[in-house]
């Protein structure tokens, strides 16, 4: 390393970093320090502070805040635990503090995508635990009990049902030999019970919600092969003198739309979202009539697609008003909206947000902020933030680190527009020879209904640092800018995400914002599949980083969970009528068109895209001759959650882009074997 990088490595680890104080500020760690002259280097080269350690090390996830009595609970997700999420309790005046002790980790596997997995009644908490299974009734300070059987059995949405003394429950049945079973079904609070079935039938049962008075619930289900962000139905029903369901209402049998997050006033009117008119937003709900509540916006998502059981998108309060989370593209208000149909954008400068309760005149809530780590704050009704109660990070970068976004649109080759997020190169101490571009990753989220997030993403940072550029894309079937973007995909899984990837990548290079000789794609789940079918039927990219993407689309048809075993319906036709479009969308099936070097990422417990599909891809291309790498994890599954295969995934990444570019990254990486590799 010469001497020129040594000492901006140093400079660098000076100017880093903040400390987060308790009201949500920044401070330097080094208030005295100099200003750096930026030293011309190569894009690329740049020394960065921002290693993939530092990504995980202190990092926590903070969601499902609920309230119970004086209390606060919610989950954090602990990466350098293995993923392992816990429970912790605060009340105002008091610091956070951790009530659930190792080896349980709370996290239901309904869906295998989980959700809802606490609930809070009374001061006794329900969770499920994520190693067997078992719903475990918690009193803190006492040992967890179970009260689910040992059975293969799975729960999630768990609400109190305090009329009857019980919990109600989505419940996953694996104990046959075909299909999982999912139910609404009741169970005994304080004994060992799997569960007394209230509604089964359909494929599929979500977002159980009972009425403030216990006396209704309403829920939504589906059927194959429709996902819930495709065609749900509405239920509701009252409850006889035993507790089964009886008054069971169908709201909207035959309507080809998306239900979600169905909710009850203090007077038992039933809310729920749709999406049937482009736009998820909310409705009063009568029998089969759907009445819009009027909020005053036009192509905003106050929606989006239930992954996971128990998503909230809009809260009432004691007076009346509702909140909203209402999306625009890649960015998220709150807005809070009075029986007249006023609407005020609180004014928080939050990007994201959830996991909000109302409290005493207070919000309190998980934020998500462009430019310091996202929290669990306290604000007023103005949207003022008054406390920051946990941050998922103690430390933060300092502004100059921070590469701000911009939200762009490009249009395509077939006609239209498609969209991302764009975060250009920065590095305080470093800057790029005049006349030249920075190479381009263009990241592919999963889904594919996901939807690229402009809160501060130090992810993207670990590149920009270092002189790339990023297009987090937002391909058609992306969430947030409504169904009909959102549906474009279907049929075209494998074509418009790949046209949308190779055409953002080119309008960019053509802008002069990237390399067009050092375009790189990277993407996991359904983002893997878009840069193995870009590989194969494009050739703008000179590099591609695969986190447990698809390669046979035939085989995912034939061998994932049931809660996606039909999906493939949607984005390519139903099988195996229409297997000769799972051929030709499947990348190991055109081999040929692969050239660029890639890298393969994959956790071997993966359930849901089988390390077959990685491996598969890998002994192909390398047969062939194309520089690639296989980077496997023993016990991890669907997306890396323990620190150390972060850390080395990332760097393995860093490390393949440097030697199949051409890079000179100032950084000590350890090597992996890169196959073909002249």
């Amino acid at each position: 390393m010469s001497t020129r990088i040594l000492f901006l490595g140093m400079a660098v680890l000076l100017m880093a970093c903040t400390e987060q104080s308790g009201d949500g500020t920044q401070s330097s760690r080094n208030e005295s320090q100099k200003e750096v002259t930026p030293t011309e280097l190569a894009f690329g080269s740049w020394p960065s502070p921002i290693t993939a350690a530092s990504l995980v090390e202190g990092a926590r996830g903070i969601g499902g805040l609920i309230k119970d009595g004086e209390d606060f609970f919610w989950l954090e997700s602990r990466p350098e635990q293995g993923g392992r999420n816990t429970i912790m309790r605060w009340k105002p005046g008091a610091d956070p503090q951790e009530i659930l002790s190792e080896p349980f980790n709370v996290r239901t596997r309904v869906q295998e995508y989980g959700g809802a997995s606490l609930l809070v009644h009374g001061g006794v908490l329900w969770f499920s635990n994520f190693a067997d299974q078992r719903i475990y009734r918690f009193v803190p300070g006492e040992a967890p009990v179970a009260i689910t059987p040992p059975a293969d059995l799975r729960f999630a949405g768990c609400s109190f049902d305090e009329p009857r003394e019980r919990l109600l429950c989505i419940r996953e049945d694996h104990r046959g030999l075909g299909e999982p079973v999912n139910s609404l079904v009741a169970l005994a609070p304080n004994q060992e019970d799997e569960g007394t079935v209230l509604f089964s039938g359909t494929d599929f049962v979500s977002a159980p919600r009972l009425s403030a008075d216990g006396s209704r619930i309403a829920f939504t289900s589906w059927m194959h092969p429709n996902m819930p962000w495709d065609s749900t139905t509405l239920h509701s029903a009252s409850f006889d003198e035993r507790g089964a369901l009886v008054n069971l209402q169908t709201h909207n049998s035959d309507s080809d739309e998306s239900v979600i997050d169905p909710q009850w006033r203090e007077d038992n009117t039933l809310v729920a979202i749709s999406d049937r008119d482009n736009w998820w937003k909310p409705y009063v709900v009568v029998g089969s009539s759907f009445t819009a509540i009027e909020t005053g916006m036009e192509e905003v998502e106050i929606g989006g697609p239930d992954w996971s059981i128990g998503s909230r998108y809009y809260w009432f309060l004691p007076d009346g008003k509702m909140l909203l989370v209402a999306r625009k593209g890649s960015v998220e208000q709150l807005v809070l909206l009075d029986d007249s149909g006023s609407r005020r954008i609180l004014q928080t400068s939050a990007v994201s947000y959830g996991s909000l309760v109302f409290d005493q005149g207070q919000l309190y809530f998980t934020a998500g902020f462009a430019d310091q780590p996202s929290a669990l704050v306290r604000a007023g009704l103005d949207g003022t933030i008054t406390d920051v109660i946990r941050r998922s990070s103690d430390t933060a970068l300092a502004a100059d680190w921070i590469s701000g976004y911009e939200q762009v649109t490009f249009p395509l080759p077939s006609g239209g527009e498609a969209y991302g997020v764009y975060f250009s190169p920065k590095n305080p101490v470093a800057m790029a020879p005049k006349g030249t571009a920075p190479p381009l990753i263009v990241s592919v989220h999963g889904g594919p209904t996901g939807v690229a997030g402009v809160s501060y993403r130090p992810e993207h940072y670990y590149w920009t640092s270092r002189g790339f550029a990023v297009l987090d894309l937002n391909y058609r079937g992306s969430t947030g800018f409504g169904r009909e973007y959102r549906r474009a995909l279907y049929g075209q899984w494998g074509i418009t995400d790949v046209e949308d990837a190779s055409a953002g990548a080119a309008w960019l290079a053509e802008q002069g914002l990237a390399d067009p000789d050092r375009l790189i794609i990277r993407g996991g789940s359904a983002g893997g599949y878009t840069t193995l079918a870009v590989h194969a039927f494009y050739d703008t990219f000179a590099a591609g980083a695969s986190y447990f993407g698809v390669s046979d689309v035939e085989a995912l048809a034939k061998d994932t969970h049931k809660f996606e075993s039909r999906y493939l319906d949607q984005l390519v036709g139903p099988y195996p009528e229409r297997k000769d479009l799972y051929v030709e969308r499947s990348p190991i099936n055109h081999l040929e068109g692969f050239s660029a070097p890639l890298l393969l990422l994959q956790g071997l417990d993966d359930p849901i895209v089988p390390p077959n599909q990685s491996e598969m891809i890998y002994d192909a291309l390398k047969s062939r001759g194309v520089p690639t790498a296989y980077v496997a994890f023993e016990g991890e599954s669907h997306g890396f959650r323990k620190a150390e295969n972060q850390i080395a995934a990332r760097e393995a990444e860093l490390y393949f882009y440097a030697k199949v570019l051409g890079l000179n990254p100032a950084d000590e990486l350890p090597g992996i074997t890169i196959d073909n590799l002249d």
